[in-house]
């Protein structure tokens, strides 16, 4: 669920958006925490590191805050509800994200370590300014500038080179920029190599910089638009995702990025589905292997995940009948050894035929086909119950092992062999 980044503006097609804060309470007592599971995210539609919100919400709640970037964790200390922390947000946005000009997200800060000032311009308006500095934040901010913003060491050094290449009669213009900009209250020192340069190129190159970063902040904040679609429009855009990595050839290794665009997209317990219809053919058996990791991904621990890839096997033996109706057992126990199906989602879909994505007939061929595999994994069950059963009986009743060893306890070689034999007839 998505929101407006500016929350007093109540009309729904803002282009501005942002995802809705998600907080998760872990722990109990003392080492009570409040992890924001989506806080980078949020920040990247904000156009903000993702330690300044949270380092805000430590500042007004007066808790401690701790950064795992390399993890994406973002903890505030003690128990908060979401709901207050959305609202601690707009806060956030009011002092240190809007334009105070126009009321637009599309705003840069920018650092000056000697004055210890922040600077704050607007692509959209064309607005420089000051940010007021007593709030708490500000002081994290000055100590933590953002990366490869114009107070960074990495930018000086670009901006140093970007100098050297320039002809020596530019620089007079650029100290008569650097005058005027002082006159405007905006942050500047008359140091050129040790201070920041608010003077803009009017140069073609720097021209299609500022074009080039107005275009991706645009992008960043309207990335969570595809949240408000309707179902049906979300996995169209997932499909057309993988697609393109397939004809791409960079598949074998987007395994994380297809995750990653399932979760943004929130359809990742339909993506196997999608996968399925991507990625297997009648080489089903070898692609399961080639492409484990990838539904793998998706399929741990998520047996809404796992319906689906059957629904997908089921999508595929319809398009390939004659060459894999005949397989069915054999594929089926394929996702079951590779831990793509676990035996409970199986044996539930064993127990009821659906039409759901092939026609009932079909479906009720498909069953039956698969009925050796079955029969196999319910008697596998079984006789791990039993042997349970049995080393109990051994343990309890010690006194009486002599009279219960009368070979019903040890019937488990030649029902192994008897087993390998219904795999094999499979």
């Amino acid at each position: 669920m998505s929101v407006n980044v500016n929350r007093s503006v109540a009309d729904q097609f803002y282009r501005y958006k942002m995802p809705r804060l998600i907080a998760k309470v872990e722990g109990k007592g003392n080492g009570i925490k409040t992890v924001i599971v989506n806080m980078t995210d949020v920040a990247k539609a904000l156009n903000r590191p993702p330690t300044y919100p949270t380092k805000f919400f430590g500042c007004e709640l007066g808790a401690q805050t701790q950064f795992d970037a390399k993890n994406d964790r973002y903890i505030v200390n003690g128990s908060h509800e979401a709901n207050k922390l959305q609202d601690m947000l707009d806060g956030f946005i009011r002092k240190f994200v809007l334009c105070p000009e126009c009321d637009n997200p599309e705003t840069d800060l920018h650092i000056n370590p000697k004055k210890q000032t922040i600077g704050n311009s607007c692509k959209a308006c064309g607005y420089r300014g000051m940010l007021d500095t007593r709030h708490k934040l500000c002081t994290f901010i000055l100590k933590n500038p953002p990366e490869n913003e114009p107070g960074s060491v990495k930018e000086k050094k670009d901006k140093r080179n970007r100098k050297k290449d320039k002809e020596n009669g530019s620089g007079s213009g650029e100290a008569g920029n650097h005058n005027d900009i002082d006159n405007a209250c905006v942050c500047q020192d008359g140091d050129d190599d040790d201070d920041e340069d608010w003077a803009e190129e009017t140069t073609e190159e720097a021209q299609r910089r500022r074009m080039e970063e107005i275009s991706d902040h645009a992008k960043n904040l309207t990335l969570s638009e595809d949240l408000e679609k309707t179902l049906e429009e979300r996995v169209n855009i997932f499909y057309n995702f993988v697609k393109q990595k397939r004809e791409d050839c960079t598949i074998d290794a987007a395994d994380k990025e297809i995750l990653a665009e399932a979760e943004r997209l929130d359809v990742t317990a339909m993506g196997p589905l999608i996968l399925s219809e991507l990625l297997f053919d009648v080489n089903i058996r070898d692609q399961i292997k080639k492409y484990k990791r990838h539904f793998l991904r998706f399929c741990v621990n998520n047996k809404k995940a796992q319906k689906y890839l059957l629904g997908g096997f089921e999508c595929l033996i319809k398009l390939h009948q004659a060459q894999l109706l005949p397989r069915v057992p054999v594929v089926l126990k394929d996702l079951y050894d590779a831990d793509l199906l676990e035996e409970d989602v199986i044996l539930a879909w064993a127990d009821k035929v659906s039409k759901k994505y092939v026609s009932k007939e079909l479906a009720k061929e498909i069953h039956a086909k698969a009925a050796p595999f079955i029969k196999w994994l319910k008697e596998a069950e079984e006789e791990s119950e039993g042997s349970e059963e049995d080393e109990n009986v051994e343990v309890v009743y010690d006194s009486s092992v002599r009279e219960l060893k009368v070979e019903t306890v040890k019937p488990d070689k030649p029902s192994e062999e008897e087993d390998d034999f219904d795999i094999d007839a499979i």
